[in-house]
């Protein structure tokens, strides 16, 4: 099966063929998948070399001209590095763009933390107005990728990953789905994290909700689960443990609750080792998935 990000230029280039405000803004990475693209549309897909700053403000400008920028690197030089552009051309400026990030959390390990972006999501959560799109499989991020171009001039943040589920669920760009009903708590599963979580609580009586969609947060989906579950939420998301944390109390304020928040710890794991042992040591995987939902649940 290809990957979400094996499914990004193909999508892209055909966005490009179809709609003449589409422009691509790479900083080299991924410059060789839009090579015939580039061919065709030479003014509409820019390289800017590794200058990851520059990268957001060249995207900045030309939403400011009426294009729609779609701008693409790994996670931790496009949210992180170059914050500040994000922050000031995009927002203070109120134009819109795609941010299209690869990567992740640590999807390449070999690459060591300076190419692991837990932290993203809660970034930009510092930041007014963004739509945050996580998929769960190549077709979902297709999916989410044309919503996020027909956004009118929208910002929004679209988080692809190598790590999948093992097939595609109905997406819409909004809403929660429940995958599961039970009567003893929800879990929200967000993006890749959906198979681990079904394994994780096969055979608990709790409500399963999966998420691609998590800004803005599903508020009248949660709680409409918790009519039926209870007011006993566990979180479990593919980046900073605790991220939506605050979303979910927020939805919730009114009525006596618990929200778990699971996720990738804070503390920096030195070793390259591989995705499933990084999964493994942030407690991500299903056993200990298990454990942790099943211990606070009561289950």
């Amino acid at each position: 099966m290809d990957t979400m990000r094996d499914r990004f230029a193909p999508v892209v280039s055909r966005l490009l063929d179809d709609d003449p405000r589409v422009a691509v803004v790479l900083a080299e990475i991924g410059r060789d998948g839009f090579a015939d693209a580039r061919l065709r549309h030479p003014e509409r897909v820019i390289n800017v070399g590794i200058r990851e700053q520059l990268l957001v403000g060249a995207g900045a400008g030309l939403a400011l001209t009426g294009m729609r920028p779609i701008v693409h690197t790994f996670a931790s030089f496009l949210v992180e590095r170059p914050f500040e552009q994000v922050k000031l051309d995009l927002g203070h400026q109120d134009v819109g763009a795609v941010l299209v990030s690869a990567a992740a959390s640590f999807d390449w390990p070999a690459g060591g933390f300076t190419h692991m972006a837990p932290g993203d999501v809660a970034l930009l959560d510092t930041l007014d107005g963004w739509t945050v799109h996580v998929p769960g499989h190549p077709d979902e991020a297709e999916t989410l990728l044309r919503h996020a171009v027909a956004a009118g001039d929208d910002k929004v943040y679209v988080r692809l990953s190598v790590q999948s589920n093992a097939e595609a669920r109905p997406v819409d760009g909004a809403r929660f789905h429940t995958v599961r009903e039970g009567r003893s708590g929800v879990v929200v599963a967000v993006g890749p994290m959906l198979d681990n979580v079904l394994a994780a609580t096969e055979g608990l009586d709790v409500t399963v909700l999966y998420a691609t969609t998590v800004r803005p947060f599903d508020t009248d989906a949660l709680r409409a689960a918790t009519l039926a579950a209870g007011t006993d939420v566990v979180l479990v998301e593919p980046y900073l443990a605790g991220t939506s944390t605050t979303a979910a109390n927020d939805a919730l304020a009114d009525v006596p609750h618990r929200v778990l928040g699971l996720g990738v710890g804070r503390a920096e794991l030195r070793r390259y080792g591989t995705i499933t042992e990084h999964l493994t040591a942030h407690g991500l995987d299903p056993r200990a998935l298990r454990e942790r939902i099943g211990g606070f649940l009561g289950g």
